[in-house]
């Protein structure tokens, strides 16, 4: 394993077994720490596109809600097709695409100053005890297919 970048830190395979024996040990310590990882990459995401003159122009949020679709559209014609990406093409579309719905929801989130890592986390936790969640209910007659 090569050392992953995390905010502005690169951490060695060593570091990050530590993490995870860390998680195991500790989940909610481990929550926070990802509240802010994603909140960092939030803001560097909206940082590099501020600084690239993508927020030049003011955008309504929906014009940019529909860039996101359009971006899960073309990661499920990728799919559909079983493309590799034209610009990544060591990458699937698919993988690609994913990546390009999570920058520009990155993006907006950081120009709106939202906490997309505090509400995935609270989301995620809130997901765990839904009663449409759990299998067992997911599996009756009438239960959430997906």
């Amino acid at each position: 394993m090569n050392s992953i970048e995390i905010g502005e830190k690169d951490y060695s395979p060593e570091e990050i077994e530590k993490m995870l024996k860390a998680f195991r040990e500790q989940p909610l310590k481990f929550i926070i720490n990802t509240e802010i990882w994603i909140n960092e990459l939030r803001d560097k995401v909206y940082n590099q596109n501020l600084e690239a003159g993508w927020h030049s122009k003011p955008r309504e949020i929906g014009t940019c809600l529909m860039l996101i679709v359009s971006e899960i559209a073309e990661a499920m014609e990728g799919d559909r097709k079983s493309l590799m990406d034209d610009h990544l093409p060591n990458r699937s579309m698919l993988e690609v695409e994913l990546a390009d719905a999570v920058i520009r929801i990155m993006d907006l989130s950081g120009r709106e100053g939202l906490d997309l890592g505090g509400a995935i986390v609270e989301k995620l936790e809130y997901n765990r005890t839904r009663a449409d969640h759990q299998l067992v209910n997911r599996e009756k007659a009438n239960g959430k297919k997906y």
